[in-house]
């Protein structure tokens, strides 16, 4: 199967690649290093050509609202175009659970007009919600930072590895397209300030987590359950102290 991942040169696209690979697929890493831009559309056809399946893990460069909603949008209308020239059979994206409960953030304003633009593109698709990843904790903490404290919602947070999540898109992209929604998650569950100061614990940052429900995450106010996945999601494996000690972070000597 020849696959081509947009964004295949980052975090989840590299180890995306890397599983479809070892699977014996024909894996096409896109990203602007490797001359494939899906804004301005420069190698996109020709990435295209021949392609089977399109996985799309790739992020806005920037985070401020208008941005963000032009990144997703322009780049989903050029895949699609590039999409229905070559015949490609399955459109895999990787977006966030409780997408559609958080209008109110810039950032998945973005996300949510992305999904829509894969719902009405006439293309076979799988969209993945995936919870937060481990991975995401340092940008968490310095996207709350208030003076010497991190101020955070006291929701729940149910965080994957990547590894999980690389696993997990490499498996539904060679799946038959479910048109529709499919949601992973960490095998935990966590109060978001309670897994961040426990993250800045071992990491030996000495700030304080002032915890509030009411405290906004990226621009929007969480409800208890905003972040967590429906019933039936597909989890992962690595808990956070397992992924602390394959990260390098903490030691099997400091298992509890």
């Amino acid at each position: 199967m020849k696959i081509l991942v947009i964004g295949g040169t980052g975090l989840i696209g590299s180890k995306t690649v890397a599983h479809l690979r070892e699977h014996g697929h024909e894996v096409n890493a896109a990203s602007p290093a490797t001359g494939v831009n899906t804004i301005t559309g420069e190698g996109l056809d020709a990435a295209m050509a021949g392609t089977d399946v399109v996985i799309d893990v790739a992020n806005s460069p920037s985070f401020e609202d208008q941005a963000v909603l032009d990144f997703f949008e322009t780049s989903g209308r050029n895949l699609f175009s590039a999409e229905h020239k070559a015949g490609v059979k399955h459109h895999v994206a990787l977006s966030v659970v409780g997408t559609d409960r958080l209008a109110a953030s810039g950032y998945f304003r973005g996300k949510i007009a992305q999904e829509k633009l894969i719902r009405e593109s006439g293309v076979p698709y799988t969209i993945i919600h995936s919870t937060q990843f481990f991975e995401f904790l340092n940008g968490i903490v310095k996207a709350s930072a208030i003076g010497e404290s991190i101020h955070l919602s006291t929701a729940s947070i149910q965080p994957i590895s990547s590894d999980d999540v690389a696993k997990a898109v490499a498996k539904l992209s060679v799946s038959a397209p479910v048109n529709g929604t499919v949601e992973i998650a960490g095998p935990e569950t966590f109060p978001l300030s309670g897994l961040v100061q426990q993250f800045l614990k071992v990491i030996g940052d000495p700030r304080d987590v002032v915890a509030d429900e009411h405290t906004p995450y990226f621009g929007a106010e969480l409800q208890q359950d905003t972040l967590l996945p429906g019933p039936g999601a597909h989890l992962g494996t690595l808990n956070f102290q397992a992924w602390l000690e394959r990260t390098g972070l903490v030691g099997a000597e400091a298992r509890p």
